[in-house]
């Protein structure tokens, strides 16, 4: 197998709004700008793009396709797209590069979810001749799972509150993040709920945002990148998406995901958890102990855009190998609801 490494990551602020359209375009070109002009490379030297974003999201059909004129429409380029989040897209750009076709990729994601009524856009992932047509709200379905846990003695609204408060610390030292600030569990326990037992905090905002992550493979990942971030497992796994057939208070498929692309050992994670009790669920299934640092960024509690969140924790990830601050790192996505579907990449840097 081939030596593959992140060596480039760009995102936009996360904001609640953007003047933008939805095609994500106006959000884009700064950040291939600021990802290519840092590795002192151009279009031209991209093999392949891929992207991740949502049609149903963006309220129009082919949105994906508007997105390319981001790129230009010349030279012609190699590309794909998936209709879920980047970290899918990274996945299969990751696939094109083990097989020896390409050296060089990118891939992107974007999201406006301030266009629409998000909790009503998420109800159309879900089953749709059972669930959908009841228009479920996305938050009622975690306060479900929220509650579940509760009764099962996995986590209390203390612990929520604590993560939300740790999200909101962590934030400070991001200046792309929505939310930081220093906050107490105690106050943000006497709040009012959103949805019991959710409240406010519990919940990650409404962001409009991209990101988009180069990938390299061997020597031109070195020639490209001082301490590239080497991935060494890079895993997806699904459950069912019936709620009826699912135990909601743990994920196999992040459990499944994690042991196979090798998730022991690791000292930073980025974990996409767009709910506080949803990281706490997440922690225990990939094994992340008390000494793993989680969600230095302030994770998606503090800025979630949709389609680029996922694909961003693994460029936040990257960051701590490029940096010199960790050795052995974890991107954690997910898609679906309720943490249906999950994904896994590990790196780790080389002297």
């Amino acid at each position: 197998m081939r030596d593959i490494a992140v060596v480039g990551f760009a995102q936009t602020p996360c904001v609640r709004e953007t003047d933008g359209t939805t095609n994500g375009v106006e959000m884009l070109v700064p950040i291939f700008h600021e990802v290519l002009g840092g590795l002192g490379i151009t279009k031209t030297d991209i093999g392949f793009w891929c992207s991740g974003s949502s049609d149903y999201l963006a309220g129009r059909a082919f949105s994906f396709v508007s997105a390319v004129d981001a790129i230009g429409a010349f030279p012609p380029i190699a590309e794909s797209h998936v209709e879920m989040d980047a970290a899918w897209a990274l996945y299969e750009a990751w696939v094109k590069l083990l097989c020896g076709e390409i050296d060089t990729a990118l891939v992107y994601g974007f999201g406006k979810s301030s266009a629409g009524q998000l909790r009503r856009v998420m109800a159309m992932q879900l089953d749709p001749y059972l669930v959908t047509p009841l228009w479920p709200d996305s938050l009622g379905l975690a306060g479900i799972q929220a509650r579940m846990g509760i009764e099962n003695g996995l986590w209390d609204e203390r612990a929520m509150a604590s993560v939300a408060a740790q999200s909101r610390s962590a934030a400070l030292s991001n200046p792309l993040a929505q939310l930081s600030g220093e906050v107490d569990a105690d106050e943000l326990l006497g709040l009012p709920y959103v949805a019991d037992p959710l409240r406010r905090h519990d919940c990650a905002p409404i962001t409009d945002g991209a990101a988009t992550i180069v990938l390299a493979a061997g020597d031109r990942a070195r020639e490209l990148c001082e301490r590239p971030a080497w991935i060494t497992g890079f895993e997806h796994r699904t459950d069912s998406p019936s709620f009826g057939t699912r135990d909601l208070t743990t994920s196999p498929s992040a459990v499944a995901a994690g042991k196979a692309a090798g998730a022991d050992g690791v000292q930073v994670a980025e974990l996409h958890a767009p709910f506080t009790h949803q990281e706490i669920l997440l922690r225990q299934a990939l094994g992340l102990g008390d000494d793993v640092t989680v969600n230095p960024s302030g994770g998606v509690l503090a800025g979630n855009p949709m389609f680029a969140a996922g694909l961003a924790r693994i460029g936040e990830a990257a960051r701590r190998i490029h940096d010199g601050s960790a050795t052995k790192v974890l991107g954690h996505a997910t898609s679906g609801p309720l943490l249906q579907q999950n994904l896994v990449c590990v790196m780790e840097g080389r002297e």
